[in-house]
């Protein structure tokens, strides 16, 4: 029973280096050219920031006139305090609900795919590298400092690809609460103003991350490439070579 499971991790492992191969050689240049190409599209490229603004769907209703006149002066500052204080109270939205920027949503349908598959293929070449780290010996050797030191570049990569989905997920936590803030302020014109800008940034966040993901592809095959030899077959040695 234990040489069947050993021969089943052994044949994993082995696999598992024939596909991160593949892809490091095959799969990563392919991946490149098409992120390049997705990023001349009109989506990413050359588009206008009010290309990407949307009605909100919240009107600004017609504002109160009251007549003070009629008022005694205690009821006239409760009245003034309450307009100035506490806002409009937001039962229900007239013209129904508010939809989210339908620019910026396909935009993110692109973009995460491409986040998670660099999580994945980045995971995937650091155990490739993990596999090939020979047993701890004495004495200094230089192809093993370059299998960690690249092992390190990719868990790097691997977690900076990670944090890209929870800068979309608070991108959209925030413009929440900002178009509450319009619902309960119709009539401030900044508010609205701020969604907007907020849907630039998040448009000029997304081109970033989609380039930042083509980049990381390039980094990581430029670097394993150029010592594509003593990651797979380290050797001591006392050259004094570099990574880069």
């Amino acid at each position: 029973m234990a040489d069947t499971t050993s021969k089943k991790v052994q044949e994993y492992k082995e696999s598992l280096k024939t596909k991160a191969e593949e892809l490091l050689l095959k799969g990563f240049p392919e991946t490149i050219v098409k992120l390049n190409d997705l990023l001349e599209t009109p989506k990413f490229r050359n588009r206008e920031f009010s290309e990407i603004h949307q009605d909100l769907n919240i009107p600004i209703p017609d504002p109160i006139v009251f007549n003070h006149s009629d008022l005694p002066p205690a009821k006239k500052i409760k009245l003034d305090n309450s307009i100035t204080q506490d806002g409009t109270k937001v039962m229900v939205l007239p013209c129904g609900s508010v939809p989210t920027n339908k620019n910026l949503m396909e935009l993110v349908e692109i973009v995460k795919p491409h986040i998670r598959k660099l999580v994945e293929d980045s995971n995937l070449l650091k155990m490739w590298i993990s596999f090939m780290i020979p047993k701890i010996e004495d004495g200094n050797n230089f192809g093993v400092s370059i299998q960690e030191d690249t092992l390190a570049e990719v868990q790097s990569v691997e977690s900076e690809a990670a944090a890209f989905y929870d800068q979309i997920s608070r991108y959209f936590i925030s413009r929440g609460k900002l178009i509450s803030k319009v619902a309960k302020y119709p009539h401030i014109a900044d508010y609205r103003r701020a969604v907007e800008e907020m849907d630039e940034k998040e448009y000029l966040s997304l081109w970033l991350v989609m380039a930042e993901i083509r980049n990381r592809y390039c980094s990581l095959h430029d670097i394993v490439v150029k010592n594509l030899d003593k990651i797979k077959k380290p050797r001591p040695t006392n050259a004094t070579e570099s990574l880069y």
